[in-house]
């Protein structure tokens, strides 16, 4: 049983943890952006390269990109400019959307440029080969170390979503409450109408002796 709920948190911890490699096509004159949602105090790590579309050859001069990693609150966490390649790594500030954004210059005629892009965050983010080197462990205890660092982050996570949560009740709370009284309002402003419209007949019927 208690295999179990450690191979569980296993299978949640890796699917809370992002690993994002993939490779895709981008023209010359555009530009490309890949977003991943991170949370506050987060690590990630994200490596890209241009592939060489001639192996064994000198990758041509029109293959160069510009990279550059925000947040969304429009915080650059790295920039590159006309490179073949780079990485980065640093820990998300603040919660949210962070966006990777690919631009390869304009060329005539224009060419299509093939770019792997390996991004991962959170628990996957860790380089544990090096953990395990600098710690001088064995191989039981850094996959202690790993579990230990995936429930963290299992906990981490719920922490989150039980905030997300807290925040979107507080606000369907705001949003029915306005609407109660948008609401009253209405009744309030088609009954004050209403009683507008009976007076005015009232009075109109009156002054021809109508009634």
């Amino acid at each position: 049983m208690v295999e179990l709920r450690l191979l569980v948190a296993v299978i949640l911890g890796f699917l809370l943890s992002t690993s994002e490699s993939l490779r895709f096509e981008l023209q010359s004159g555009h530009t490309k952006c890949i977003v991943e949602d991170m949370k506050a105090n987060a690590m990630t790590v994200g490596k890209y390269s241009v592939v060489n579309p001639d192996e064994g050859q000198p990758l041509p001069a029109s293959h160069k990109l510009t990279v550059r990693v925000t947040s969304s609150y429009g915080n650059s966490h790295h920039y590159a400019e006309l490179v073949e390649s780079g990485q980065f790594a640093f820990a998300a500030v603040e919660a949210g959307d962070y966006m990777a954004c690919f631009w390869a210059p304009d060329h005539k005629p224009q060419t299509t440029l093939t770019i792997d892009f390996d991004w991962k965050t959170g628990v996957a983010a860790k380089d544990w080969s090096s953990v395990a080197k600098k710690g001088s462990v064995d191989v039981m205890e850094l996959e202690l170390k790993k579990l230990y660092d995936t429930v963290t982050s299992i906990h981490e996570e719920m922490t989150y979503l039980r905030e997300r949560e807290e925040e979107m009740q507080d606000l369907n709370i705001a949003t029915n409450s306005k609407m109660a009284w948008l609401s009253f309002l209405s009744l309030f402003i088609c009954l004050s109408v209403a009683g507008l419209q009976w007076w005015h007949l009232k009075t109109f019927f009156q002054k021809k002796k109508l009634i």
